[in-house]
């Protein structure tokens, strides 16, 4: 039983792990950009749903909607003034833009709120649990992050697959130079899928800060590293490769900080390589945005 509940709370860990890369999936599998900066907007999103919180007075189940808001219009900005630019240069200059935003985040963030955690609380919802027998129990929170993170897959799923937005947002990742012909203009389908990825990871960061209770400006760089291991793991392009992907590093942890407390980041890393080394193109490695 102990190894059963080791198992299910690293499932339940790798909801946050598959949410928080869904994004960075998008934006590699269409745009071809390795956002360096995507686990410091995650922890951006945390921000400001506390602050919407604590100084605003804004119900906590309100300030997701807030971080989305907020963090969305900021990936919009962002790809239109930089990206774009950025993108007609080279295929490096994108990765040093997402490298310098990735450096300036978290020191603006300690300028701002100092390096202390900043509060996010859900009252009781956070210790509330289900439990499945005498050894096993089953938190209600991230259970629900959980089914937010299958929701957001399954949303953009269907976006990308029932949409003329979402046609094209595809056909653009297979082949833009088409799609330009076509009279797509790409930059256009570039910004509305940096607004998706950047709303998406700003709702994991919201929900990650409620889980934790709080957040530091400096945990984005950690938090980077775990989801390009979930896109890598699930498959680099494809949505339901993160959920699987993020499930999969999620129990290695869990797992692993079942045999020994140090072992939780290692035991991650070391399934990260075996998948790298024994199958590079992932688990559900297959075309594009698949």
């Amino acid at each position: 039983m102990t190894w059963l509940n080791a198992i299910a709370q690293g499932m339940l860990l790798g909801g946050i792990f598959a949410m928080a890369a869904a994004g960075l999936s998008l934006i590699f599998g269409v745009m071809r950009v390795a956002n360096l900066a995507h686990g410091d907007l995650m922890i951006l999103g945390g921000y400001v749903a506390s602050v919407a919180a604590v100084s605003l007075h804004i119900p906590v189940a309100l300030t997701v909607l807030v971080s989305m808001a907020a963090v969305g219009g900021l990936g919009y900005l962002i790809q239109r003034t930089l990206l774009d630019r950025a993108m007609g240069l080279s295929e490096f200059a994108p990765l040093m833009v997402t490298f310098g935003i990735s450096v300036i985040i978290p020191n603006v963030l300690v300028q701002l709120f100092s390096n202390d955690s900043k509060p996010l609380g859900i009252g009781s919802l956070g210790t509330a649990s289900i439990r499945v027998g005498s050894d096993l129990a089953i938190g209600w929170f991230p259970l629900i992050t959980v089914g937010a993170a299958v929701a957001v897959l399954a949303t953009l799923h269907l976006f990308l697959y029932r949409t003329q937005s979402g046609r094209i947002v595809r056909a653009t990742a297979d082949d833009r130079a088409v799609v330009r012909l076509m009279g797509v203009d790409n930059r256009k389908v570039y910004a509305l899928t940096s607004v998706i990825a950047f709303a998406t990871v700003a709702l994991a960061g919201t929900l990650y800060t409620m889980r934790q209770g709080g957040v530091t400006p400096y945990e984005g760089q950690l938090n980077v590293l775990f989801a390009f291991e979930v896109v890598i793991i699930g498959g680099l392009g494809s949505l339901w490769g993160t959920l699987a992907g993020g499930m999969v590093l999620g129990i290695a942890q869990s797992v692993g900080a079942q045999i020994s407390p140090d072992l939780p980041l290692l035991a991650g890393h070391l399934v990260f390589l075996a998948i790298l080394v024994f199958r590079p193109q992932g688990l559900f490695g297959r075309s594009v945005l698949a």
